[in-house]
C-alpha cells in the first residue's frame, strides 16, 4: 500500500496563502521604495511601449507602404530612425538638472511658438486638410516636423517655471492667470489657425490640467470650462467638416462608407480580434480598409492582431507609466519638480485616453496619436523628451538624490587601474 502524505489543515493551508500574500507584499514595498524604483518605472513602461509600437508600426503599415512607396518597410525603417534620434533626445533630456530644466521655460516657449509661425511661410504645408507641418528638405524628405507636439512640452515646462516662479502670489487670480493662460492662448490660438483642432483641444486640457495641479480655485475652472465650451462650440460650427463627424459620431450606423468608415473599420478590427488576437501579421484591416492603421488607429490593429489580451497590456503600460508619473510628481524635492511631473503625466495620460476613446468610437474623429506607439516622427521626439523631463524630475527626488551621491562618492573612494600594464616578474 502506497503511504498518503497527510494534508495540511485547512487553518494551516490558510495562514500560508496569508503568509505567501503578506512576503509578497511586503517585496512590493520594499522595492517599490527603492530610491530608483520610479526611473526604472517610468522607464521600463515607455520601453516596453516603445517596443510594442515599433513591432505593431511594422505589421501595420507594411500593405500601405508597398502600394504607396513599393518597400514593405518604408514606414518602418524611418520610423527606426526617429525612434533612435528620439532616445538620444530623451536621454540627454534626463540628464539635464530640472532647475536648468526650469531656467530653459522661456528658451523652449519661445522656440515652439517660433516653429508654429512658420507653418504659415513657405515651409508649411497641410495634409489633410491641415496646414501644421514644416518642410525642411525636399519631398519624402525625414526632415519634417509638426510643431503643435513641440506646443505640449512648451506649455508643460514654461508654464510649471512660470508659476514656480509666481508661487507665494498664486492664491490672486491676476496671477495665477497671467502670463499662463494668455500666452498659452497664444499657442493654441496658432494650432487653430493650422486648422487642428483635435490637438488645440489637448493644449486646452493641457491648461486646465497644469492650473489644477497647481491649486486653481472652482471659479477659475467654472469660467475655463464655459469658455472652452463656448469656443469649441464655435469652431465646430463655422466648419462642415467638423459637423459632419460630430453628427457621424452621434448617429454611428450612417454613412458606413463615408465618415463613419474609420471608426467603423476600428471596431470591425478590435471585434475580430477576440481574445488573443488572429496573429501578429495578419490583420484584414490594414489592407486599405484603414486608412491610418499605423497612426491614429495603431491600437485597432493590436486589438485585431495581439486580441483583448494584447489591448489590455498596452493599458496596463500606460497605467503604470501614470502611476510612476504621480510618484513623481508626488515625491519630487521642489514645487517646480511636482508641477512638470504633473504636467507631463497629465499630457500622456489624457493624450492616450483620447486615442483610446476615438478608437472605441467613444469620440469623434480628432486625429490624436497614441504615445510611444503610434508612427510619427515628431510626436515620438516630444514623448520621449517629455519622458526625459519625467526621469530627470525622479532622479532630483531626495531619495534618488541621495542614492546618486553616495555612487559617485564611491567611485571617488575606488583607485583606478593603471592603463600601462605592469609586467610580471621572472
Amino acid at each position: 500500500m502506497a503511504i498518503l502524505t497527510p494534508s495540511k489543515p485547512p487553518r494551516a493551508a490558510a495562514r500560508t496563502r496569508k503568509d505567501s500574500r503578506s512576503t509578497f507584499s511586503d517585496q512590493a514595498s520594499a522595492w517599490l521604495n527603492h530610491p530608483l524604483a520610479d526611473i526604472v518605472l517610468a522607464a521600463t513602461a515607455a520601453g516596453l511601449l516603445l517596443a510594442l509600437g515599433s513591432v505593431m508600426v511594422w505589421s501595420a503599415s507594411t500593405v500601405f507602404s508597398y502600394t504607396q512607396f513599393g518597400d514593405s518597410f518604408y514606414f518602418m525603417k524611418r520610423h527606426l530612425v526617429f525612434l533612435v534620434v528620439a532616445a538620444v533626445a530623451g536621454w540627454v533630456t534626463s540628464r539635464i538638472p530640472i532647475e536648468r530644466v526650469r531656467a530653459l521655460g522661456w528658451v523652449v516657449f519661445a522656440v515652439a511658438g517660433i516653429l508654429l509661425a512658420l507653418t504659415f511661410t513657405p515651409l508649411g504645408y497641410g495634409v489633410g486638410g491641415n496646414k501644421n507641418w514644416l518642410n525642411l528638405g525636399g519631398s519624402n524628405s525625414m526632415l519634417r516636423l509638426q510643431p503643435a507636439e513641440f506646443a505640449k512640452l512648451a506649455i508643460v515646462v514654461w508654464g510649471a517655471a512660470v508659476l514656480a516662479n509666481k508661487r507665494k502670489l498664486l492664491e490672486q487670480p491676476k496671477h495665477l492667470l497671467v502670463p499662463f493662460l494668455p500666452f498659452s492662448l497664444l499657442l493654441i490660438g496658432l494650432v487653430i489657425l493650422q486648422h487642428d483642432l483635435g490637438t488645440a483641444i489637448l493644449l486646452g486640457g493641457l491648461v486646465v490640467a497644469v492650473l489644477w495641479c497647481v491649486g486653481a480655485p472652482m471659479r477659475v475652472f467654472g469660467t475655463l470650462v464655459v469658455l472652452i465650451a463656448v469656443g469649441l462650440g464655435t469652431l465646430v460650427l463655422a466648419n462642415p467638416s467638423r459637423i459632419a463627424r460630430i453628427g457621424g459620431f452621434l448617429n454611428p450606423g450612417s454613412d458606413p462608407t463615408g465618415i463613419n468608415h474609420q471608426p467603423m473599420q476600428a471596431l470591425y478590427g478590435l471585434a475580430t480580434g477576440g481574445w488573443w488576437g488572429v496573429g501578429l501579421g495578419s490583420s484584414r484591416q490594414k489592407w486599405g480598409s484603414l486608412a491610418e492603421a499605423h497612426t491614429d488607429y495603431v491600437l485597432a490593429i493590436i486589438g485585431e492582431e495581439l486580441g483583448l489580451v494584447g489591448t489590455l497590456i498596452v493599458l496596463g503600460l500606460f497605467l503604470v507609466l501614470g502611476y510612476a508619473g504621480v510618484r513623481i510628481a508626488l515625491r519630487s524635492s521642489t514645487f517646480f519638480g511636482r508641477l512638470v511631473a504633473a504636467g507631463v503625466t497629465s499630457w500622456l495620460m489624457m493624450q492616450a485616453l483620447v486615442n483610446v476613446m476615438v478608437v472605441l468610437n467613444l469620440l469623434p474623429v480628432i486625429g490624436v496619436p497614441l504615445p510611444f506607439v503610434s508612427y510619427g516622427g515628431s510626436a515620438l521626439l516630444a514623448n520621449l523628451m517629455a519622458l526625459g523631463v519625467l526621469i530627470a524630475c525622479a532622479r532630483d527626488e531626495p531619495d534618488a538624490k541621495a542614492w546618486f551621491a553616495r555612487r559617485a562618492r564611491a567611485r571617488k573612494k575606488t583607485p583606478r587601474r593603471r592603463a600601462s600594464a605592469v609586467l610580471p616578474a621572472r
